[in-house]
């Protein structure tokens, strides 16, 4: 355990090197996060104001109900995809020695509209056939919908990095990206999974200092406000950095699997214990 959370700081100071490098990367996720609230707000909002939602405990949702589900779907995960795919494109630049802008990010993201798009709509529709697990079999289909959720965003982690490099469509990229994690195993999931338990006791340790400091300013409405803004902002930089890392990480193992090099900041032996074959 200890050696594969080793692996994994080592693995987050690397992309962090590249971050470093192209600050600009952050801009991405931003507007990724500030997008997907917008794409929040025009569904939620209309719905709520016309009680849409309003429906008697147990009731399936009717298939109007079922079709703004998967337009919401469809348009969350594009948002999300697209300035992913601007910022793999953009660390994918810096990793063959280049220096990246937040123009050519966008740039290789609208290039991708198309297979972007396809892209969103294969995972609109798991993620609606997984909503409707979870509402048809209870407790069971909750924990079932966890599973496939989970084995589909494993399976589907080298996506966005395929369709930024290859001219191919959103199917043969996902099949690509399986067929990947089907041959080298590894430590990739370990790898993503001790980046979040790393990103998470940052979190954490970013909260107990919040809470710390609203204790010792007590008495000071305007200080205890102060203190849970800095608090806020900060688990937002976290975010944005966790956001990233992980891109500039997808992005380098891709480059790796296929090119055999993840670029000066990654060394052969930290990804190659990434990419070590399935036993």
């Amino acid at each position: 355990m200890f050696t594969r959370l080793s692996r994994s700081w080592e693995l987050i100071k690397a992309s962090g090197t590249v971050l470093r490098q192209d600050k600009e990367l952050l801009v991405f996720p931003f507007l990724s996060a500030i997008a997907t609230l917008l794409v929040i707000a025009s569904f939620a909002i209309p719905l709520i104001v016309t009680g849409a939602l309003d429906r008697p405990e147990g009731q399936p949702p009717d298939a109007g109900l079922m079709v703004l589900a998967f337009l919401f779907y469809l348009s969350q995960y594009f948002v999300i995809f697209f300035f992913n795919a601007a910022l793999v494109g953009a660390a994918m630049i810096r990793l063959n020695g280049g220096d990246p802008t937040v123009s050519d990010g966008l740039r290789i993201a609208r290039s991708r509209f198309v297979q972007i798009l396809g892209y969103a709509g294969i995972a609109a529709t798991v993620g609606l056939i997984l909503r409707v697990i979870e509402e048809r079999a209870g407790f069971i289909g909750r924990w079932i919908a966890g599973l496939l959720g989970l084995a589909f965003t494993v399976a589907t982690f080298l996506t966005v990095p395929i369709l930024v490099t290859r001219d191919i469509g959103p199917l043969d990229a996902v099949k690509e990206s399986a067929s990947l994690l089907k041959k080298t195993w590894g430590e990739n999931i370990a790898g993503n999974v001790g980046m979040g338990l790393v990103f998470f006791l940052g979190y954490l340790g970013v909260f107990v200092s919040g809470l710390l400091l609203c204790f010792l300013v007590a008495g000071s409405s305007v200080l205890i406000v102060s203190a849970i803004v800095v608090t806020v902002l900060a688990m937002v930089l976290l975010g944005l950095v966790q956001s990233a890392l992980q891109g500039v990480y997808s992005a380098a193992l891709y480059r790796y699997a296929t090119e055999g090099s993840g670029g000066e900041a990654f060394s052969g032996t930290l990804l190659g214990d990434a990419f070590r074959p399935k036993r």
